[in-house]
């Protein structure tokens, strides 16, 4: 095959770059990665038809599952990947405390990410990475532009004993560069690597043919018009695309070229209009930076008022707290002065004493009758302290928080924007943030930003983040455990945006979420209990069975819990998962299991029914529970009617009464498994309603017991929803 025909299956695109009419340099733009915004390496078709780095696709995926799956800061570091162990079935139950196999850290579990280009979420399906298609013509557009980049930078021989010669021309079927004389040596004439295809000088070697990436041994022959993506004849057969409507890669080929040809056609032919459009744009910038820069000066205009009323203020309560100031201290000056006239030989006793000297009757008389009031008062303000004037200022204290306010929503005129509001009942925080917001349908906004903060123990405030939004709900991921974080939404129309909305503070989950499922082999009962198939929601059933059981409850008999466990063990960490269950459950048991305990309990056979009580033991003593509790494989609390069972502790003097509580909405389970600790949490207010130590010395399991009528649901990870493809041919 000739260069030219190979440049043929790249579409007019291509010959338009062949030809010279379109510029190498001036694409640019359309040849870096969204993700590490460089050239294109290797590029991936993703199912949204973005195309990314094959290396950036793998970062991604890793990075997300690190947040989603790994727990515990240690279990965050790839050098030290969460184990995940075997669930302990009969059949493997000797090695129930070893070791499960390690996760290979180079090879991520999830499939779903946010594609950098569009920002909504792909699935990548089973296959992962391996699902996907190399651009190969984006590779070769690349590879062009690096030659047109480098155009000083030869491409040397790869066969050449040093120093290496420059290259003439590469071999397709080889993947190799040669000089005029290598090339003569490894593909003599006469030979089959005589028929080798040879181009140019290039880095970049792409197969002679397509293969399918689900069916490697089969080539690429047809084009699923559902899906977008070009299939083999297994994928149409038996394949995900039995019932897809296809046509042959020739028509597919013909149509998309026919209908890029008429696009780039129309693009060319309106480059007058382009080019008008471009000098509009320039003018529309430099009225913008000029209108910028006159909205400006009229907020500085307004904030330089506001500025001089302040200082008016500020001077005119400063001159009345001097006043204020003066006049107390007047007469507290005043009053000491006739206090220091009491004093001996000073003042009015002074005066008196000289006074007391007069011999004549009469002048003493005269004198003495004022001088004996002065005295008898200034004896009664003795007794009776009491100061001239008073030091406290409280009536001089600025009150400002109605001012401080309305300074604090002081924003450009809304225009009649309603500033929106935080549902607090759909918002939620879990592995992520879900934060979801309503706006009115009249005022419906153009986007919406979402801001977020850290709020410190001791009260401190950080500064927000901002997000903008085109809906009206967000996923935040990232968050700190353990932390309260603030939320506030605004709205955007056009240029004009809303106040921001009242803050809604959310609590985030003691630990990093430990994603698991419910087990359907390690004591799984598929007569009592009914498990679907996404192993996420466990429903109990009384059924037949129980019944027959019940009939011995009259000599003193109990029906037993059915059990299921988590299939993912816990060796070391903090850890924390929740769930849900059904409000009509009469009896369920949540909390954790160790694996020797589990071990013994598997291997002891148990009958459906087993002792409990006597029939006339009269009571039903906490020495019982105690007794029990201690033969279970379990840690457990107890739920059930719509109640949440605080167990009593053997030195607890709480009444029966005050352990029983409403049952939470969502109830969450926190395991510290290098403290031995753990505890019961109320999701809605991530408030901790119980907690005791525990015995994590082998592996612990999350574990569920039911009874009766009842159903567990697990917490599902918040994720943005996916994104759903439309057929657009």
């Amino acid at each position: 095959m000739s260069e030219s025909g190979d440049i043929s299956e790249f579409g007019y695109i291509m010959e338009l770059l062949a030809r010279g009419k379109v510029t190498i340099k001036n694409i640019e733009r359309e040849l870096i990665c969204p993700a590490c915004k460089e050239l294109f390496t290797h590029p991936l078709i993703l199912p949204c038809q973005h195309s990314i780095c094959h290396k950036c696709v793998k970062e991604l995926l890793l990075m997300l599952d690190d947040s989603f799956n790994d727990v515990g800061s240690d279990n965050s570091n790839q050098s030290s990947p969460r184990l995940r162990l075997p669930s302990p079935s009969m059949d493997k139950i000797d090695r129930i405390s070893r070791p499960g196999w390690k996760r290979n850290s180079l090879t991520p579990r999830t499939t779903t990410f946010p594609c950098p280009g569009c920002e909504h979420d792909v699935d990548l399906g089973e296959r992962g990475i391996n699902g996907l298609f190399r651009n190969f013509t984006l590779e070769t557009i690349v590879e062009r532009y690096r030659q047109a980049a480098r155009a000083a930078t030869a491409i040397m021989c790869d066969l050449c004993k040093p120093p290496p010669q420059e290259s003439t021309k590469s071999c397709m079927d080889c993947s190799a560069s040669y000089c005029n004389e290598c090339f003569k040596i490894y593909h003599p004439w006469g030979t089959v690597k005589a028929q080798h295809e040879y181009v140019g000088p290039t880095t970049n070697f792409r197969p002679k043919i397509l293969m399918c990436p689900e069916h490697e041994t089969e080539r690429i022959n047809m084009y699923c018009e559902l899906c977008r993506r070009p299939v083999c004849h297994l994928c149409k057969l038996g394949g995900t695309h039995s019932n897809h409507r296809v046509t042959t890669m020739s028509s597919a080929y013909k149509t998309l070229k026919e209908k890029l040809s008429k696009d780039i056609d129309y693009l060319i032919g309106k480059e007058s209009q382009v080019k008008s459009q471009i000098s509009e744009l320039n003018l529309l910038m430099k009225e913008t930076e000029c209108n910028g820069e006159r909205a400006k000066e009229e907020a500085i205009t307004h904030f330089e008022k506001l500025f001089e009323i302040l200082e008016e203020r500020k001077s005119s309560v400063l001159k009345a707290i001097d006043a204020s100031k003066k006049l107390r201290l007047d007469k507290f000056q005043t009053q000491m002065e006739e206090y220091q006239g009491l004093l001996e030989n000073n003042g009015l006793v002074g005066y008196a004493q000289e006074v007391l000297k007069e011999t004549d009757q009469s002048c003493f008389v005269q004198t003495a009758k004022q001088l004996h009031l002065r005295i008898q008062k200034a004896t009664e303000s003795l007794k009776s302290f009491r100061p001239a004037a008073q030091t406290s200022f409280e009536d001089y204290v600025v009150n400002t928080s109605k001012q401080t306010e309305l300074l604090g929503e002081l924003s450009f005129f809304s225009s009649g924007i309603d500033v929106p509001e935080i549902n607090e009942e759909q918002s939620k925080v879990y592995n992520n943030a879900l934060i979801n917001w309503h706006h009115p349908e009249k005022d419906k906004a153009d986007s919406y930003v979402l801001e977020y903060r850290k709020i410190n123990r001791d009260e401190e405030m950080l500064s927000w983040n901002e997000i903008e939004v085109c809906g009206t709900s967000k996923v935040i991921s990232d968050l700190e455990s353990n932390c309260n974080y603030a939320f506030r939404v605004r709205a955007y129309k056009g240029s004009i945006c809303s106040l921001c909305s009242r803050e809604l503070i959310l609590h985030t989950p003691p630990a990093p979420v430990f994603s698991f499922l419910f087990d359907e082999k390690c004591g799984y009962n598929n007569e009592h209990l009914l498990l679907n198939l996404k192993r996420n929601h466990v429903e109990s059933r009384a059924g037949f069975n129980l019944l027959l059981a019940a009939e011995r409850i009259q000599v003193g008999y109990y029906t037993s819990l059915d059990y299921i466990i988590g299939d993912v063990g816990i060796t070391k960490g903090k850890h924390f998962w929740a769930f849900r269950v059904e409000p009509y459950s009469y009896l369920v048991k949540v909390g954790v299991a160790s694996s020797d305990k589990l071990q013994e309990w598997l291997r002891t056979p148990r009958d459906t029914v087993s002792p409990r009580y006597e029939q006339d033991s009269g009571h039903d003593s906490g020495s019982e529970d105690t007794c029990f509790d201690s033969s279970q494989p379990f840690t457990l609390v107890t739920i059930g009617m719509k109640k949440f069972f605080i167990p009593k502790s053997p030195t607890s003097s709480n009444e029966p009464e005050n352990r029983v509580l409403p049952m939470p909405t969502s109830i969450g389970v926190f395991l510290d498994y290098d403290k031995g600790k753990v505890g019961f949490y109320d999701m809605d207010h991530m408030k901790c309603l119980y907690e005791r130590q525990v015995d994590c010395s082998h592996t612990m399991y999350p574990a569920f017991a039911l009874m009766g009528s009842g159903g567990i649901q697990l917490e599902e990870p918040i994720t943005a929803k996916y994104l759903e493809y439309q057929e657009t041919m």
